[in-house]
């Protein structure tokens, strides 16, 4: 798991093609490498992926295909800057909200508009995953913990702070791009909760309303 806040960028600095799939090595001086163990999961744009080398200026992964078409890390090119942030310790302080690593889908800039000092896009995710997504709440775009300020159908608006772009990718954003959407887990799980109970209760021997099967002395 983590928390979408991160901690530093990286630089893709090779894709390897490796028995039908692809091996990246990121080049990575912000991470504290010397905390790095191999099978350590580290996101990199909001991918979980996991360290299968690594030195102390850099570690490697392996992509599979699947994850290569559904993200857009098989859209990187060596030189591509990353965001990176390591998997979170009971000691990490949650400071955006919880990230699975698992991208739901791919989303597009929109718009890019200058306001004082902070910048405004505007993304449109997949159609399917538009019902999960809700005025001030969460969601992750490459990896960053981000609180949607206004949602239109499929579309949504996000107020991105001078701190934040300079600590991350999206200060190359433009219109067109396709970035990594991670929507909030816990509107996946109240989705399951409710549509199980709809879809699931005959499946309650003897239910008769409660939310409980019935116990055998029943």
């Amino acid at each position: 798991m983590f928390t979408g806040i991160i901690q530093t960028m990286g630089t893709l600095a090779s894709l390897t093609p490796k028995g039908g799939d692809i091996q990246l090595r990121v080049q990575s001086a912000g991470l504290d490498m010397s905390k790095v163990t191999l099978g350590d999961s580290i996101a990199v744009n909001g991918v979980c992926l996991t360290v299968t080398a690594f030195d102390m200026q850099s570690f490697t992964v392996d992509c599979s295909r699947e994850t290569l078409k559904l993200t857009t890390l098989g859209q990187l090119n060596p030189g591509s800057p990353v965001n990176l942030e390591p998997a979170l310790t009971l000691s990490t302080a949650l400071g955006g909200h919880m990230v699975s690593g698992h991208v739901d889908g791919l989303g597009t800039v929109e718009s890019r508009q200058e306001d004082a000092r902070a910048t405004t896009f505007w993304l449109r995710a997949p159609d399917e995953l538009a019902h999960y997504i809700a005025q001030k709440g969460s969601i992750a775009v490459d990896g960053v913990s981000l609180t949607v300020n206004e949602v239109d159908g499929a579309r949504f608006r996000l107020t991105i702070i001078p701190h934040t772009l300079q600590q991350t990718i999206m200060g190359s954003y433009q219109p067109g791009r396709k970035v990594n959407l991670e929507v909030d887990v816990v509107a996946r799980y109240l989705e399951r909760l409710l549509t199980g109970r709809m879809v699931g209760t005959s499946a309650f021997a003897g239910y008769s309303g409660s939310p409980y099967p019935a116990s055998p002395a029943d």
